[in-house]
């Protein structure tokens, strides 16, 4: 029998209601940079990392024993070593979270703390802690909108990697990314497509789309790729695809409607609809969707959704789902159809 099986419900409830210790704990490991020096330069001494990051021995002593016990470092005599685990929170890994720790810290971690709010008025906690939309306070903070950036970007290398393996683009020869942000998402399309004639178009607001033209340029995607600035709930550009990864959860249904609703009225006959998302399970079981929902109805007031919620969210916008793909990830693909 675990550990597990025979600990009494307070002492797993007490666990449980200290996760929030062990989350900050690491953000902050992570913003200090001590999984960094481990992963690059190998074990050392608490007293030697204390010097290297400004930060008072004692306390990360403390700290770094904290998390020790769920992995994330070992002791090796007098000095202290990075696991596999932890070696995700160093920048210099090729698979870094570093970028989701520290951004979850700032981005996320306080406004979170308003939830009870959220749950006695179905206001974003995030309006009551900042005082205006979460994505008008990125927008306004310069700090604020580089973390989300960052934490977007490893989002795409990590934790979406994948997505888009095997999958092949229905015909269509204009694609259109809405929400596109730096062009990641469309980049990775049409380098896995096998038709070199196929052109896109990355749309974002005026201030987020700029940041594609160089990744698009990176790739060779120049001449093939053009972006377009413009808002989604007002108006988008037409073509043959369009896709929306990980866009429709930012919103509530009514928002998403309205998003959909741009789409269709801006979609010539036969155009599809590719949508990007995780599918909440209908049951128990766990599942990533169910953490990031507690995120959206904090942060945006959108909502991660069931399969069937977004089948029926794509009818009331005029689009047929034709077909949904699974992924190596925990997102799916939406494949729709403007009759």
């Amino acid at each position: 029998m675990s550990d597990e099986e025979v600990q009494p419900p307070t002492v797993v409830m007490a666990q449980l209601l200290d996760g929030f210790l062990l989350s900050q704990a690491l953000f902050v490991l992570a913003e200090a940079g001590i999984a960094t020096i481990l992963d690059e330069e190998g074990p050392q001494t608490v007293a030697a990392l204390a010097e290297r990051t400004g930060s008072d021995a004692g306390v990360l002593a403390r700290l770094i024993r904290s998390v020790t016990p769920h992995g994330v470092f070992r002791t090796e005599g007098d000095k202290v070593a990075v696991t596999a685990l932890g070696a995700t929170l160093s920048e210099s890994h090729p698979q870094s979270l570093h970028g989701i720790a520290v951004g979850g810290m700032h981005l996320h971690y306080r406004a979170v703390a308003e939830l009870g709010h959220t749950l006695k008025t179905g206001e974003s906690a995030a309006l009551k802690y900042f005082g205006k939309p979460y994505f008008d306070q990125v927008a306004t903070d310069p700090a604020m909108a580089a973390l989300f950036g960052r934490a977007m970007a490893v989002f795409s290398r990590t934790l979406r990697a994948g997505t888009f393996d095997g999958y092949r683009l229905p015909d269509g020869e204009l694609i259109a990314d809405l929400g596109g942000g730096d062009g990641t998402v469309l980049t990775e399309l049409l380098r896995l497509d096998d038709r070199p004639d196929r052109r896109g178009i990355v749309f974002d607001l005026p201030g987020v789309v700029e940041s594609a033209r160089a990744v698009l340029a990176a790739a060779g995607l120049a001449d093939r790729v053009e972006t377009v600035a413009g808002n989604f709930f007002d108006e988008v550009p037409s073509a043959d695809i369009y896709v929306l990864s990980w866009i429709l959860h930012d919103w509530s249904d009514e928002e998403a409607l309205r998003i959909l609703r741009s789409v269709r009225a801006a979609a010539p006959a036969g155009a599809r609809l590719i949508v990007v998302e995780q599918a909440v399970p209908e049951g128990d079981e766990p599942h990533p969707a169910k953490h990031m929902d507690l995120v959206m109805v904090s942060l945006l007031g959108g909502k991660e959704r069931t399969g069937s919620e977004y089948r029926a969210l794509l009818a009331e916008a005029g689009f047929a789902v034709e077909r949904v793909v699974a992924t190596s990830t925990p997102l799916v693909i939406f494949e729709s159809v403007a009759p």
